[in-house]
């Protein structure tokens, strides 16, 4: 059932927001530098890798680190970057990855390739075994804020009490907090 609806949803949004990621495509392209989409190499179900997309919110020099890693992100955002990263517009392209079968709407977001201590953490608390999301229970209870040993412990907390109406509900969470723009490192 999960499946089934992160299909259904990805492709409703993806038709009734082609014209606008089109758009933010050109944005993008036009007030900076490189491409509209970052393909980031994230580790996935079972520790797998793949690459997600997003649009593009960091200059081409950006170091590959985690945001809250940098010592001062404002200097890599784009023109428009930061604005996407507030409202995760950034995020949209990761439909594609739901389509494709490398994500879902909720779960753990996929971590980075190199962040072998959040992988780790994972592993051992049985989190590899899940899809990852474009949001999840940790993002909704703090996102950025959180320490790796938080986001582990909410993510093995979402992987206890998961079922369909709790995904309902981080996703009603995410569009709360997605509005306000809140809990993202700037």
């Amino acid at each position: 059932m999960k499946r089934s609806f992160d299909l259904s949803i990805a492709v409703v949004c993806l038709v009734l927001l082609i014209v606008p990621l089109f758009i933010l495509s050109l944005i993008v392209v036009s007030t900076s530098k490189g491409s509209a989409l970052y393909w980031s190499k994230r580790i996935g179900k079972d520790n797998k890798s793949f690459y997600m997309p997003k649009f593009r919110t960091m200059t081409t020099q950006t170091p590959e680190v985690a945001t809250h890693l940098l010592e001062d992100p404002s200097h890599f955002y784009t023109p428009v970057g930061e604005f996407l990263r507030k409202y995760s517009i950034d995020e949209l392209p990761q439909l594609y990855s739901i389509l494709i079968g490398d994500m879902s709407l909720v779960g753990p977001r996929p971590a980075l390739h190199n962040q072998d201590d959040l992988i780790e953490l994972r592993t051992d608390a049985g989190i590899h075994n899940l899809v990852p999301g474009i949001t999840g229970l940790a993002q909704v209870s703090g996102r950025d804020e959180l320490t790796l040993k938080n986001k582990v412990e909410i993510d093995k907390l979402y992987l206890l009490r998961k079922s369909f109406s709790y995904d309902l509900y981080i996703i009603w969470l995410t569009l709360a907090k997605v509005v306000k723009g809140v809990g993202i490192s700037h």
